[in-house]
């Protein structure tokens, strides 16, 4: 044999040894992690007209993991797991390591990081004591530019996850300050759909003040329900302030509200992931998974974009466990003992009931979702909605 020939058999056989390797085995084509290497390699959708962020409030990795656990007994199973484009954002604030809602959800909006606390304003805010400028939310840009917006919320609409969208303030727990500023917007008209709780701690704030609901709702002309099923259909821009919101139900109305929009959308939506009680947290993330892929169902991916991501991590691990077995075995003991640990131990989960400085997971898919991939702060995934929509910081509707 010559030495060309046996140039071409050692090449030949490195080429079938090569595939063999690196090829799929057969059951792995079926799994979610091969599904999301093969959209990866599809070609990039067109420009986003519609964005919905899904912020899980404190859903780590570790959660996420978790609550597939309980959930179906199985790692993987939740309907986010499947998407294709999947990152892992950096929280932390500008001189901390760990990071709060305020500033985790605020770098998320604006871009710009800044202190535990603040809301959505520069870095050289003092919590309490000193404003920082105001930073320029992915809401404020979308108002500008004649988007219809909307927020939802499980917790307090002047909370620090949504007020960090519609809000500037150097103290996160101003709400009696905090909740006008959607009544008196920068930029356009202000959100369109604002549904969340904390109806009784807002009043007792805006009555410090020397104002009320019914004050901002005359003087605004707008309306502010007490309840979900309060606002009539004929109202395209309600706002619904309760003790108390369905999350499921405030969704599917801001979307029978949003999607016949002339010009595109933006939806925010938060649901509370904190695993302080570890049933009540897992369980709003297999709820909110639920909901995700029934509002996946409702869209067109071509022209838009959904993401979800979390704006910091907890502390919950899970450490042993069997297939067939219940994940949170000794939780009901632990609930019945009061339920008031720093630290809970279960059978096969720990939970050191604070917030943590690892990443969190940021997964998309639709218009634009191919940005979302590896390690990134995560003011980068504020880039990565802005050129969904094809915009640049700082310019104008008509640059």
């Amino acid at each position: 044999m010559t030495k060309l020939a046996r140039r071409l058999v050692a090449s030949a056989l490195s080429a079938s040894l090569a595939a063999t390797v690196f090829a799929p085995p057969a059951s792995a084509q079926d799994s979610a992690s091969y599904r999301a290497a093969s959209h990866a390699a599809a070609p990039a959708p067109a420009r986003a007209r519609n964005i919905i962020v899904f912020l899980a409030d404190a859903g780590g990795v570790s959660s996420l993991n978790a609550a597939s656990l309980m959930a179906y007994g199985e790692p993987l199973k939740l309907h986010i797991q499947q998407w294709p484009y999947l990152g892992l954002s950096e929280t932390s604030p500008v001189d901390q390591f760990v990071s709060d809602s305020a500033n985790g959800m605020s770098s998320i909006m604006t871009g710009v990081k800044t202190r535990n606390g603040v809301i959505s304003q520069s870095p050289d805010a003092v919590r309490g004591r000193q404003d920082g400028a105001p930073t320029k939310t992915l809401l404020e840009y979308a108002e500008e530019r004649g988007l219809r917006t909307g927020v939802i919320t499980s917790q307090s609409i002047a909370d620090a996850t949504p007020a960090a969208t519609y809000a500037h303030s150097n103290d996160r727990a101003k709400w009696g300050e905090i909740f006008p500023q959607a009544f008196s917007p920068r930029f356009g008209d202000g959100v369109d759909v604002m549904f969340g709780a904390g109806r009784q701690k807002i009043g007792e704030q805006l009555a410090a003040k020397g104002s009320s609901f019914d004050m901002l709702s005359r003087a605004h002309d707008r309306p502010i329900y007490a309840q979900l099923e309060e606002a009539p259909a004929s109202n395209v821009r309600p706002v619904v302030v309760a003790d108390r919101m369905d999350v499921r139900a405030a969704t599917l109305r801001a979307l029978d509200l949003l999607q016949d929009a002339p010009v595109g959308y933006l939806l925010v939506i938060e649901w509370d992931a904190h695993t302080d009680d570890a049933r009540k947290g897992l369980q709003n993330i297999a709820d909110f998974d639920r909901l995700i892929a029934e509002v996946e169902g409702r869209v067109d991916l071509n022209d838009t974009l959904l993401l979800f991501t979390a704006d910091h991590s907890f502390g919950l691990q899970v450490d042993g466990g069997r297939r067939g077995e219940p994940l949170l075995e000794g939780y009901e003991a632990w609930k019945a003992a009061g339920g008031d640990d720093d630290v809970v131990r279960l059978k096969n989960v720990l939970v050191n009931r604070t917030h943590t400085a690892e990443e969190v997971p940021a997964l998309a898919i639709g218009a634009g979702a191919e940005q979302v991939r590896g390690y990134f702060a995560n003011t980068h995934l504020f880039k990565v909605m802005m050129d969904a929509w094809g915009w640049k910081p700082g310019l104008a509707p008509t640059e």
